[in-house]
């Protein structure tokens, strides 16, 4: 039996579980409820797992095969995000201020999908494949603690995932190695002047011109401090200061993000920052902190894995729909599997005009053509049996 003739077979129901979550969305480390129904489908389909009980969200089940071999998990996020849904479809978000506005819907149900497939094909899997659900990915620490419940991620050799992207054209699969997604940092910047009569400037030391000039000079440190050829992005997303039209105020507040690939750039990236920051606020007569704070390493697609999920891609769905991408500046926190283990991280295409899956992600109109998603389903599967397989060797 070959994995992909049972795309059709698990479409409807693929289809269905995505609906359903998009209808039941959960914040992160509050996915109470999506956990307890993921466990019980596993239960319907006689899958062993684990709940994280510690925390009361996440779990893992394990598909163990007819022969024994190295082990492979295929990861799933399940949290949804603090957007108010603006979709008018009949199966729109039911809790208010929070949707599925990132596809974190589809990416549990292609993994039911896929182990509905792999428990038809049981008999070829040679080796255990890990279905792991995990929660709190948007705030980018959801991988490195669910790496820490329970003994599975010591038992795993290697890790495949995806998200579905609202930028490829439904059913194209992008699998390159290498660099696929940016490492994320976050940074707050506090300045402080001196509070004064808005008729009196000299008399003060006015915040928000220190905080504008900081913005500005901010600005260089990717076009002057780094090659072209790096891809770099420094974003201010917000700034506080001030309270009446006629004070200065002495203090403002700044938030923002950075984005790079290569990790041994990042304390080059913050020692210049606080430079600039340290710097621009003395000429001013003004002080100023960086606080930053880390949060995702890059998401690299090993070589060898890639390859692989290529030859799976053109097997299961045809060499058309293998399709080139590239790199994208949004954090994952899949990257944390990707530091120590071979990992492949998938982009899905669900875009399509037809049915208004043109927004964003964590746009409030965000949605998918979720009528490819068992063909992502059927690609998961044989990817796990074909990863198995082709390392059988290497099992002692």
């Amino acid at each position: 039996m070959e994995i992909k003739t049972l795309i059709p077979k698990y479409q409807e129901y693929v289809q269905q579980w995505r609906r359903y979550f998009h209808e039941h969305p959960e914040l992160s480390n509050e996915e109470f409820e999506t956990t307890k129904t993921l466990a019980a489908e596993l239960d319907k389909m006689g899958i062993p797992y684990t709940i994280n009980e510690e925390t009361g969200t996440g779990l893992v089940g394990i598909i163990k095969g007819a022969k024994p071999g190295k082990a492979i998990a295929l990861r799933a996020d399940i949290d949804g995000l603090p957007v108010e849904e603006r979709n008018t479809f009949a199966f729109k978000s039911k809790n208010d201020g929070k949707s599925h506005a990132c596809g974190h819907d589809g990416h549990m149900a292609i993994l039911l999908g896929a182990a509905q497939m792999l428990m038809e094909a049981r008999d070829q899997i040679e080796g255990d494949v890990y279905l792991a659900f995990q929660p709190a990915e948007e705030t980018g620490a959801g991988a490195p603690e669910f790496m820490k419940f329970g003994d599975w991620w010591s038992k795993v050799d290697a890790v495949f995932g995806g998200h579905v992207w609202i930028d490829l054209p439904a059913g194209l699969v992008s699998v390159e190695a290498g660099e696929r997604m940016a490492a994320s940092a976050v940074f707050t910047i506090n300045v402080k002047g001196k509070t004064g009569h808005g008729a009196q400037p000299h008399q003060a030391i006015d915040a928000i011109v220190v905080s504008s000039a900081i913005v500005m000079n901010l600005q260089t440190l990717v076009s002057r401090n780094f090659s072209a050829l790096d891809s770099v992005v420094l974003t201010i997303g917000n700034i506080h200061s001030g309270s009446e039209w006629n004070i200065i105020p002495g203090e403002a507040q700044m938030g923002g993000t950075v984005r790079f690939f290569k990790r041994e750039q990042e304390q080059e990236i913050v020692d210049k920052m606080r430079r600039i920051i340290e710097h621009t606020a003395e000429a001013y007569g003004a002080t100023a902190t960086l606080d930053y704070e880390s949060r995702v390493p890059p998401t690299i697609n090993d070589p060898a894995s890639s390859e692989l999920a290529e030859r799976v891609v053109i097997e299961v769905l045809g060499k058309e729909k293998l399709s080139p991408m590239r790199k994208v500046m949004a954090g994952e926190d899949f990257a944390w599997y990707g530091v120590d283990k071979p990992t492949c991280f998938a982009f899905i295409g669900i875009r399509n005009p037809d049915i208004d899956a043109v927004y964003d992600h964590h746009n409030n109109r965000f949605t998918m053509d979720d009528t490819i998603l068992s063909a992502a389903s059927a690609v998961y599967a044989q990817y796990a049996v074909s990863w198995l397989k082709e390392h059988k060797d290497d099992h002692n």
